[in-house]
């Protein structure tokens, strides 16, 4: 079986956060979503587990960070095609998601980002192919 990873992100309104993903394409699993919690399905390995502030709370120690103001992770996607950054990037802006830096482009290496409605950073990135086999800079 392959490794895969269950991203816990904390969320102010659940319905708005499950709602922005779903318009990115990607699904609710509903054997792993309630009123408090949606498992939103990215691929076959990985999914973010969207979780209501108090609801994320019972999983922690700390008090829930508010990523208005302070980050703790960027999570990154790849993506097979600088045309599918820019879909997804694009979507994300059109689904309510907020602009975060400024496109990055390397040549052998293309990224943009976006902030969701909890402003939680993602970033989507492709590499060219050819580069990775090479042992390119990334």
């Amino acid at each position: 079986m392959n490794q895969m990873i269950f991203v816990n992100l904390p969320v102010k309104d659940l319905e708005t956060s499950k709602g922005f993903f779903e318009k990115l394409g990607y699904t609710a699993n509903p054997a792993f979503t309630d009123e408090t919690t949606a498992c939103i399905v990215i691929s076959d390995t990985i999914f973010v587990m969207l979780l209501s502030e108090p609801r994320y709370q019972d999983f922690i120690k700390k008090d829930v960070a508010d990523a208005r103001k302070t980050s703790e992770v960027i999570l990154c996607l790849s993506a097979e095609s600088r045309e599918k950054v820019d879909e997804l990037a694009d979507a994300a802006l059109a689904a309510g998601g907020f602009p975060s830096n400024d496109p990055m482009d390397y040549g052998h290496m293309y990224g943009r980002s976006f902030q969701d409605p909890d402003h939680h950073l993602w970033e989507v990135m492709w590499m060219d192919p050819a580069a990775v086999a090479g042992g390119g800079q990334v």
